[in-house]
């Protein structure tokens, strides 16, 4: 439980951070330093996501058998994001902008942090309970991954509206339709080491590759000819093919969890400056160009989008009908849970330059939702505890 209210904590810690350092520094030490953080960003992100990968088993035999599993996780993904985007744009937004392309675009792409489940936490509960081999432990680890390679997916036509389909579109598309079956055709087939440092290895190659290609092709055709390849996917599939061992150890915990705590702050310190009754003049999105709203205001608005984004993971109670009511409520509620790869998603919207009060309340969301993730958990112990019983 310390570990969720840590993250929350680094995030805010990062956030405060983001808007003194620049004043602190000047503009052009500010400018160095944030290059840095995105380095370290796009590092830390692919470590997390390798270890998502490494989860990622499945029976290749009985792939029919998992279709429902992933139609429901589809639309536990699809549910949130799309309640959350229709929130921005229709509430927060007036409505001369609601027919604007771009404003949908960005919208889409801030509300997809909504999705992403960290079970981890939860799994643990369970497991200390000796209830790994009940019916809500198995099935929740299956939706649980299947969601954050929903988030992955869907992240792709996001990037194609933002950028539009040039030739270098072309060439991330067919990287991603490649990473994809590479990742099929190799899952688990690689016995190489897993210990925190080889983890961290592949994750820097993984990273380095990527800011490779987009140096190169930036240098060839300029900023806006760059091939700029997010490494959410290539890092998940990095993790499909290593063969899974278990590496314990307090260490290898101890650094895990150091690396996602570094990632939360620096999600939080990548954050752009935050102007009361006005925007960052570095801001260059759509949605980020309406005015600063006050702090109650915000306060009602991230409660708001809490509550979508939590009613749109309830997909689990429409289904499993052969199962009780009270097994898939915990189900469902264990699909609340927030984590690393939401403040993902919300530093790749940064890097699109999203931003404004919009930004700010999908990261106070973020915030509030994994300090509820104990309250959560504890629902989700009760529920399955007396599910057993009965």
């Amino acid at each position: 439980m310390k570990k969720v209210v840590s993250f929350s904590l680094m995030l805010m810690v990062g956030l405060v951070l983001s808007q003194m350092l620049p004043s602190q520094m000047g503009a052009e030490h500010y400018a160095y330093f944030r290059e840095v953080i995105t380095i370290m960003l796009g590092v830390c992100l692919a470590f997390i996501m390798i270890n998502v990968g490494r989860e990622f088993e499945i029976d290749k035999t009985n792939v029919r058998g998992y279709a429902k599993d992933y139609l429901v996780a589809m639309f536990a993904a699809a549910m949130p994001w799309l309640l959350i985007a229709l929130y921005y744009i229709f509430v927060l937004l007036p409505s001369e902008m609601w027919g604007e392309g771009e404003v949908w675009k960005e919208s889409l792409l801030l509300s997809r942090y909504a999705a992403p489940t960290s079970a981890g936490i939860l799994f643990a509960m369970l497991a200390a309970l000796n209830l790994q081999k009940s019916w809500i432990y198995q099935k929740i680890q299956v939706l649980a991954i299947f969601d954050d390679l929903d988030t992955i997916l869907l992240m792709i036509p996001l990037q194609v509206a933002m950028i539009g389909m040039k030739w270098q579109m072309g060439v991330v598309l067919f990287v991603v339709c490649l990473l994809l079956w590479i990742g099929w055709r190799y899952m688990s087939r690689f016995d190489v080491p897993q210990s925190w440092k080889a983890i961290l290895s592949y994750a820097l190659l993984t990273y380095g590759v990527i800011l490779a290609i987009y140096m190169a092709t930036k240098h060839l055709f300029g900023e806006e000819g760059a091939i700029h390849i997010e490494v959410l996917l290539p890092a998940f599939v990095v993790g499909m093919v290593i063969k899974n061992r278990h590496v314990g150890g307090k260490e290898e915990e101890r650094v895990a969890t150091g690396i996602s705590l570094l990632f939360m702050l620096l999600v939080g310190m990548s954050m752009p400056l935050i102007n009361a009754g006005d925007v960052a003049s570095d801001n260059m999105s759509v949605i980020g160009s309406i005015p600063m709203i006050s702090w109650g205001e915000l306060a009602l608005h991230v409660l708001a989008v809490s509550l979508l984004s939590n009613l749109g993971k309830l997909v689990p109670m429409l289904f499993y009908r052969d199962h009780s009511l009270t097994e898939r409520l915990a189900l469902s509620v264990g699909m609340f849970t927030r984590g690393e790869v939401g403040a993902g998603v919300i530093f790749i919207a940064i890097g699109y330059n999203i931003g404004g009060p919009i930004l700010l309340i999908s990261v106070l969301t973020l915030v509030l939702n994994l300090v509820l993730t104990i309250g959560f958990v504890y629902i989700v112990k009760r529920l399955a505890l007396k599910a057993q019983k009965m």
